[in-house]
């Protein structure tokens, strides 16, 4: 009959009504973080239920476009009634689904997943919830086929008896909707329902039985469901009219409700039933029993003492599987005829937080399920993994609250209802610390409280973030000259934290020329472990030092590398001998012509000797070894010269034979020797040159070419420093400002308030010639007496002799009432000395008075003229006394036309004392 009804429901689905059954409501598409579909049961695996990649787009649409994204599902449970497709995110049915097998009788029924998208850089979290919608494919049936009532004649119209029920698994419309009986004119059903929904139906009496006109009554009972088309199941009840019973038993109360903790312990009274029957005998004998029609479940659960009707608990009750359970009781008594009186009992389970939490971590980690793992690259917040928790408790025992302890290096983040992300809180290094152990804590809100706790482990994977490194950034080794090619130089050790090839170190040398070869023709290096060597015999003459360039590159990708300089110093060994270049050697001899008469010390040669070695190995040192016995000949052993040490007329013989040899001062001392042939001659001017000619006399010697360089230079600047100074006295002959005429100077200081002024005569007044420049060496006396007081006619008389004079004169005025001495001085060519003398005959009328400048209790008083009839000269006026003697002579605020003039140049001021000062 199933098998037949299946047929027909495959037939009545038209393709019109699959798409409707594949109706898709996205409730939350905004967010993109809840998809709500639809789908009927009983579909054929591979129908398409949806395309994420079409119902998200508007979320991967804000994403890079450039991303190729992917889906995978996270489901839970082993059975994967859903698969979703990778590259498009398709729903389809992976397994047919039974809704009644899923769900039982429950009204909602759905298929929860988690669907991720990849890569994890963008990851994006989706939460599928596609609801299994019921068709009619179950039928309603009795669990027996043929149900016996027996009922005593003597039973009143509307006596009520319970008859079994039958079960539906669809739910919904689809689910059993009502009874029906045969129609007869005896009985009749009645249709009622339970606290839980399910529909029974109860026989009533409508007329007065009499067994003796009809013992027996077959009826067919038949359930029927509301769904299109409708299914119905039935049963034959079988009704037997027996003899009366005048009374039945009635309990206390129709109906109970009872309220039941679901951790009672086995054994628990739930209920003491009463019932009454006014009987005498085994008529008031009182059995009880539960109804014919109550489900095997229940029998599994409660007992009911026959006698007592005490009902106990048998089984555990759990909350979270039923709710509640309606229990059927009947009391009969053991009369002939007996008619049952019945009660309902619906108990009530109260929940209580029995159950912990359940965690669900989903790592998306193929192979161990309690390890994740993650790029030590990864950007903070990269998803680790999904964690969902739940809890069968109802309420406050049902809240949970999940923590993570995770080192600080990640976090959990709540996505919706009973789902967490673990997300990276900071970028991870894998050479710091390359393994993480999580716990996931549950704990649900109930007293008293219970939580659960789960681990797992995150392993940071390497990448490729740590170039190689050496110890030092420059490698310094020496290696002695004349080696053997192969010979090992050192070797170099490079660090790479990564793992694998990440942290595999490759050597090379960088190409580079030295003295126009490749480097790779001196040296070469071990790519495995840095261990170089040399290639070839070096030369220190020919390279003394050789730097080179070794690269450390690891395996990775990208490759990664770092550079160390390496420098190889070549030591010196004493590998070179002397060698003679001057005088010329043929077969090491020399023929040289030495003057018969030359005196002792006559140089004869000087040996011109190089050595390529450096340093000591290069020093050399000339000696005479063999024909010199009579001591005729000296060798300068630093200079390499050799001369004469006695005249050599007295010779032996005219041709004479003494062997010299130049030697280093190495270790290993080398030397060179040469011949020297001296022939005697007669005539001195056949002899050559002392020195030699040509290329050799072109070596000019170091310190004399820096001598000659320096003194051009000097030379130079001296020039300079002349052509300055010409140019600047040019420019102050032709400055119009040290034009001046005395006269109008005069006259402008006559407004001027002035004291009486000191007198200065003729006679205090001395012409000086100075002698280069300088005052001639004698005292200047403070008295008139000190010094003779020529006339105006002996200024005259000299004034060609002045005129003459290419440097200063000095004028020194003394006067008796004057402390202090005066000095004139002609700046340039000096002046007609009527010019002086009328410039004295100023300060001999009293008309200008000297202003002092002061330092400390010293102060000096200096004067400057210019004259139109003249170039520049100077009056000073030099002399000490203390600070009071300046103030009571003369006026420190007043000021002269001198005192105008007094900026326009330097003045000179000689001092009695003989210190030579200048003012500016």
């Amino acid at each position: 009959m199933r098998g037949t009804m299946k047929q027909t429901k495959g037939i009545i689905f038209s393709s019109a009504l699959f798409k409707l059954l594949l109706l898709v409501a996205i409730t939350r598409g905004a967010t993109g973080k809840t998809l709500k579909y639809k789908v009927y049961e009983e579909q054929r695996v591979g129908t398409v239920i949806a395309r994420l990649k079409e119902d998200v787009a508007g979320v991967l649409s804000k994403l890079p476009g450039s991303l190729t994204f992917r889906f995978r599902a996270m489901q839970r449970g082993s059975t994967p009634f859903l698969s979703v497709r990778e590259e498009d995110g398709e729903i389809s049915i992976g397994t047919k689904i039974d809704r009644e097998k899923l769900c039982e009788k429950n009204v909602n029924c759905s298929i929860e997943f988690d669907v991720v998208t990849l890569p994890t850089e963008y990851l994006q979290l989706f939460h599928v919830e596609v609801e299994v919608l019921d068709i009619n494919d179950n039928s309603p049936h009795f669990s027996r086929a043929i149900v016996p009532i027996e009922i005593s004649e003597s039973a009143s119209v509307g006596t009520r008896i319970p008859l079994d029920g039958a079960v539906d698994a669809d739910v919904g419309e689809n689910s059993l909707n009502t009874y029906s009986l045969t129609p007869n004119n005896f009985f009749k059903i009645e249709v009622r329902t339970r606290t839980d929904g399910a529909k029974y139906a109860e026989l009533v009496v409508m007329r007065d039985l009499d067994r003796e006109v009809q013992q027996n009554y077959q009826l067919q009972l038949t359930a029927s469901d509301n769904g299109v088309p409708p299914k119905s199941g039935s049963t034959l009840v079988k009704i037997s009219i027996s003899d009366s019973n005048d009374n039945s038993p009635v309990f206390d109360e129709q109906a109970y409700m009872i309220n039941f903790l679901e951790n009672c312990p086995l054994g628990t009274l739930i209920i003491d039933l009463n019932a009454t029957d006014p009987d005498e005998g085994t008529n008031g004998k009182i059995v009880y029993a539960f109804s014919s029609h109550v489900s095997p479940k229940i029998l599994e659960t409660f007992k009911i003492n026959p006698e007592s009707g005490h009902i106990t608990l048998i089984k555990k009750v759990d909350f979270e599987s039923t709710a509640s359970y309606e229990l059927d009781v009947q009391a009969q008594d053991q009369g002939p005829n007996s008619i049952p009186g019945l009660c309902k009992i619906v108990v009530k389970v109260v929940d209580v937080n029995d159950n912990k939490p359940e965690i669900n971590i989903n790592l998306m980690t193929p192979g161990k399920e309690e390890v994740a793992y993650i790029s030590e690259g990864a950007p903070v917040d990269t998803f680790i993994a999904l964690v969902r928790v739940d809890d069968s408790d109802a309420g406050l025992n049902g809240e949970v609250v999940c923590r993570l302890h995770g080192h600080g290096h990640f976090r959990l983040q709540k996505t919706y209802e009973k789902n967490y992300m673990i997300l990276t809180n900071v970028s991870l290094d894998r050479e710091k610390r390359s393994e993480y152990s999580l716990t996931v804590i549950a704990e649900d809100r109930g007293s008293p409280s219970l939580s659960t706790i789960k681990h797992f482990t995150v392993q940071v994977l390497d990448e490729n973030d740590n170039p190689p490194r050496f110890e030092k950034s420059r490698y310094e080794v020496f290696k002695s000259e004349n080696n053997s090619p192969g010979a090992y130089l050192m070797t170099l050790v490079a660090s790479d934290p990564d793992l694998g090839t990440n942290g595999q170190i490759t050597y090379s040398i960088v190409d580079v020329l030295v003295q126009g070869s490749p480097i790779s023709t001196y040296v070469t290096i071990d790519p495995s472990n840095g261990a170089i060597y040399a290639l070839r015999s070096f030369d220190h003459e020919d390279v003394s030092r050789i730097a080179f360039t070794v690269q450390a590159r690891d395996g990775g990708n990208p490759v990664l590398s770092t550079n160390t300089t390496v420098l190889l110093t070549v030591l010196d060994e004493n590998d070179n001998p002397p060698i003679i270049h001057s005088p010329s050697l043929r077969n090491h001899t020399a023929e040289l012509s030495v003057w018969k008469y030359a005196s002792p010390g006559q140089l004869i040669t000087v040996l011109k000797v190089t050595d390529r070695d450096t340093g000591t190995n290069g020093e050399i040192s000339c000696a005479i070894v063999g024909g010199n016995e009579d001591r005729l000949f000296v060798m300068d052993a630093r200079r390499c010269e050799l001369r004469t040490n006695a005249s050599l007329e007295q010779a032996p013989r005219e041709v004479m034979e003494i062997r010299v040899e130049v030697q280093d001062r190495g270790t290993i001392r080398l030397a060179t020797g040469a011949l020297f042939r001296l022939s005697l001659q007669e005539n001195m001017d056949i002899l050559p040159p002392l020195y030699p000619t040509g290329s050799s006399q072109a070596q000019l010697d170091l310190s004399l070419i820096v001598i000659i360089s320096l003194g051009a230079v000097c030379a130079l600047l001296l020039i300079v420093m002349v052509m300055f100074a010409t140019a600047r006295c040019n420019r102050e002959k032709k400055d119009p400002r040290h034009n001046y005429n005395c006269r109008v100077a005069e006259s402008s200081y006559q407004n001027h308030p002035k004291k009486p002024a000191r007198q200065i005569h003729k006679a205090d007044i001395t012409l000086v010639p100075t002698v280069n420049g300088t005052l001639p060496v004698r005292a200047h006396p403070r008295s008139p007496s000190a010094s003779p007081a020529p006339d105006r006619g002996t200024l005259g008389s000299k004034q060609s002799h002045h005129s003459r004079q290419s440097l200063n004169s000095l004028v020194t005025i003394s006067s008796n009432h004057v402390a202090e001495n005066f000095a004139l001085e002609l700046a340039h060519a000096t002046p007609p000395v009527e010019q002086v003398s009328q410039l004295l005959s100023m300060l001999h009328q009293g008309q200008y008075q000297p202003r002092p400048s002061f330092r400390g209790n010293k102060y000096t008083r200096s004067y400057r003229y210019a004259l139109n009839e003249m170039d520049k000269f100077s009056l000073k006026d030099s002399g000490r006394g203390d600070s009071e003697a300046g103030d009571s002579d003369y006026e420190p605020g007043r000021e002269s036309p001198m005192d105008r003039l007094l900026g326009e140049g330097f003045t000179e001021i000689y001092a009695p004392d003989g210190q030579h000062r200048t003012h500016a």
